[in-house]
């Protein structure tokens, strides 16, 4: 790979700081930033740039834009693929697909994933909402010809939203594909998108008007990089957008309100089997087997067992664990190891945890 080519794990942290930016755009930067894009498409510049609070906000003024016709065509392609294609076909040209693997696993791949799970999150989001929004039914039907009716209409609103965000760039959250080709050769064409990313978020470019939208002003992720968090938003923009979640699944806003005063009962109450494993996780496997007077199924030299039937879900099973390494003060800390449900002893359960059949388990020393 020649010089030039060489990522840098600097690059790839420098767009994950992009890509997670909270709080106001910098508006004249990403303006700047849209006209050189448009420049160096070969186009005239966009006659006007018009502001929104959330890529939900963005995606209404572009459809009542596009339906009135005074947006223009969509150039998308002009300023986002065409430059993202010639980038690649010159890297990939220069050090071929050996190096491009490479360079790609240090740089875009590492921000990849992440970005993929908040991006598809925040499409679906937005077709939830304007989806709604746009159908003209009451949600009633008298008739089935009124459910016919109503269904079209849904269709229809569902399919304007996401033919809407097929036009959309989608600004800092670009920042994987963008960190393979900072400042790489041939990637000149880019400067302008790459300027957009990091002073603001998605933007729709249009031959007379371009929609920019603001970054969120909350942004909350677990360790694997999903949406997570459990006493509000996990994603909001500046306009009230926001989405709810626990470690990446989707919980309606007033679930999480409820977090806090869960009990065993409740737990068991819940019927919708995604959202009861969220309060058990929350809640804590150990504590939920300790407060429902669970009974163990079976304990050994290893550990003890506990399996927890959940109607409409898979069982949750769980080996209970003491260190025999002391604390400092003398106490043997308790740990709680959840395996999967077809385990049948304590000692198989721990030697799943190693990767091992139960067999091939024979430690040494248990600690």
């Amino acid at each position: 790979m020649e010089d030039g080519a060489v990522a840098t794990a600097e690059t790839a942290h420098t767009w994950r700081a992009v890509a997670s930016a909270t709080g106001a755009a910098d508006r004249a930067a990403a303006e700047e930033g849209v006209c050189l894009a448009y420049r160096l498409a070969g186009l005239p510049e966009p006659e006007n740039i018009v502001w929104a609070d959330s890529p939900r906000a963005g995606a209404a003024v572009v459809m009542r834009l596009t339906a009135e016709g005074t947006a223009g065509r969509s150039v998308r392609d002009a300023v986002r693929t065409r430059p993202w294609a010639t980038a690649r076909g010159r890297l990939l040209d220069r050090v071929g697909p050996d190096g491009w693997a490479g360079h790609w696993a240090l740089t875009g791949a590492q921000l990849w994933d992440g970005l993929v799970m908040l991006t598809e999150r925040i499409r679906t989001g937005l077709i939830e909402e304007l989806a709604g929004t746009a159908a003209t039914s009451d949600g009633t039907a008298d008739t089935p010809a009124d459910a016919r009716k109503a269904a079209k209409e849904a269709a229809a609103a569902e399919q304007a939203v996401r033919l809407t965000l097929l036009d959309a760039v989608l600004g800092q959250h670009d920042a994987a594909w963008l960190a393979a080709f900072d400042g790489q050769e041939g990637a000149e064409g880019l400067a302008g998108i790459a300027a957009v990313a990091r002073a603001a978020g998605w933007w729709w470019p249009y031959e007379k008007t371009a929609v920019v939208c603001e970054r969120p002003v909350e942004l909350h992720l677990d360790e694997a990089g999903r949406l997570d968090r459990g006493d509000g938003p996990a994603l909001a923009f500046p306009d009230g957008f926001a989405l709810y979640a626990w470690r990446g699944m989707p919980v309606p806003p007033e679930f999480l309100d409820g977090l806090t005063e869960l009990t065993p009962r409740r737990i068991r109450e819940e019927e919708n089997a995604e959202l009861r494993r969220v309060m058990l996780e929350h809640y804590g496997y150990d504590r939920y087997l300790k407060e429902s007077d669970a009974a163990p199924v079976q304990r050994d030299e290893t550990g003890v067992l506990w399996r927890l039937e959940l109607e409409g879900d898979e069982p949750q099973v769980m080996v209970e664990v003491v260190n025999s390494t002391p604390e400092p003060d003398g106490t043997h800390r308790t740990y709680w190891l959840r395996v999967p449900p077809r385990t049948r002893t304590a000692r198989e359960g721990v030697a799943w945890t190693f990767g091992l059949e139960e067999a091939e388990y024979a430690p040494m020393r248990q600690t």
